[in-house]
């Protein structure tokens, strides 16, 4: 009787062990380690939140689907604390670690600081949410694969949208920092190239609270509408724009403004705001219908631009992982680039000469649906309007 019981219980583990999400092969293997570089705690932790949740989403659903190319994928954290140095140190440990297959800063800054180490560290990174385009030009590394549109991919469709933009006179308020300086720069010469004047340009300090005297600046300068490329001040301005009366009398125009953050903390002040947005859950596509779904059943809700952005470069990091069969960042990285991969925007291609992700871009305005103020798709681009891969870059 008592070898009966032993054996029952053997055959008992058998059955638990076959019913487990994950298979055999999957524990066999190797596992796929990432490391979430993420915004914790600073001046970026509203959209880091964001970034965390839908890269902690995608693991859960690939474990639960029998991981990646039969591997577990196994999540590590750590806070970038929304500065380059801190990033660089959380990104260090995470891949001295061996969770070497990085993603989840928000900032160019921060991933700047890190593309340049990706060698030394053995490691990998995907780019979910950092626009500069210096990421892809003279910084670019063959262990870095963007997979959000870049600076250049939204101004070219900005250079197309403003032709029949309301309006001859800009102001423009931005970050001081890359992003934010490329950002107006692209804008300025997509409007000045249509014979428009930008007579005011304005760049706020990181960190800034009180945007009282931009805000008077603004005013005087009685321009038709104002550029605003400032994510991590946004909500603040916003806010302040509004008590000052600056908006909506003076329009703004956002480039990642009109992002479901900034909306749902400042109230009403964004509504009716057109900008740039690089998702949204009108994408008609198979996979974004199928995330989108998954999503509302787990959370009750909808994902927001930052969170199907982060979960897009989670997928393509797992795609990678199958293409590789391996889970080494440069296999991994060798085998992104060039190729076509399924996506939420569709069937896209990482860009061979520079590893930039190729997909349609959106112009959204902020509007009520789905009983909510949120960002809808205005007008869709093509992913052919991406300007070519910079010459700056060497792979």
């Amino acid at each position: 009787m008592l070898r009966y019981t032993k054996v029952a219980r053997l055959l008992a583990g058998v059955v638990l062990s076959a019913s487990l999400p994950l298979s055999a092969s999957a524990q066999g293997k190797e596992p796929v380690k990432v490391g979430l570089v993420w915004s914790k705690s600073g001046n970026f932790s509203s959209m880091g939140v964001d970034v965390a949740t839908a890269i902690r989403f995608a693991v859960e659903e690939a474990n639960a689907k029998g991981g990646v190319d039969g591997r577990q994928v196994l999540l590590a954290e750590g806070d970038d604390e929304s500065t380059p140095d801190a990033g660089r140190r959380a990104a260090e440990k995470l891949a001295r670690d061996g969770h070497n297959l990085l993603i989840g800063p928000i900032p160019s800054s921060i991933s700047l600081a890190i593309v340049q180490n990706l060698d030394r560290w053995d490691a990998a990174y995907i780019g979910t949410i950092s626009k500069a385009d210096k990421l892809t030009a003279d910084a670019c590394k063959p262990r870095f694969i963007r997979t959000n549109h870049s600076d250049a991919m939204d101004l070219a469709m900005i250079s197309e949208w403003v032709k029949g933009l309301k309006g001859n006179t800009f102001a423009i308020l931005a970050a001081d920092y890359v992003w934010g300086h490329d950002s107006a720069k692209s804008f300025e010469a997509a409007v000045t190239a249509q014979g428009k004047k930008v007579p005011l340009k304005l760049f706020v300090p990181m960190g800034t609270k009180d945007y009282a005297p931009y805000i008077q600046q603004l005013k005087a300068a009685n321009v038709d509408a104002i550029w605003v490329a400032d994510v991590a001040g946004g909500i603040n301005f916003a806010k302040q724009a509004a008590d000052f009366n600056l908006i909506p009398k003076t329009p703004l125009i956002g480039h990642a403004l009109v992002s479901n953050f900034l909306i749902k903390a400042t109230g009403k002040a964004l509504e009716n705001v057109p900008g740039n947005v690089g998702y949204t859950p009108d994408i008609d596509t198979p996979r974004s219908k199928a995330f989108v779904a998954a999503w509302k059943a787990k959370f009750k809700r909808l994902p927001s631009d930052t969170e199907g952005q982060a979960y897009n470069g989670a997928i393509v990091l797992f795609e990678g992982v199958r293409l590789a069969r391996s889970v080494e960042p440069e296999a991994v990285t060798k085998a992104l680039r060039g190729a076509s991969v399924e996506t939420l925007y569709g069937k896209a291609t990482v860009r061979a000469a520079d590893n930039q992700l190729l997909m349609p871009n959106y112009i959204a305005r902020v509007k009520l649906a789905d009983g909510e103020l949120r960002p809808v798709i205005e007008q869709t681009f093509p992913a052919s309007i991406a300007p070519a891969a910079s010459p700056l870059c060497r792979m």
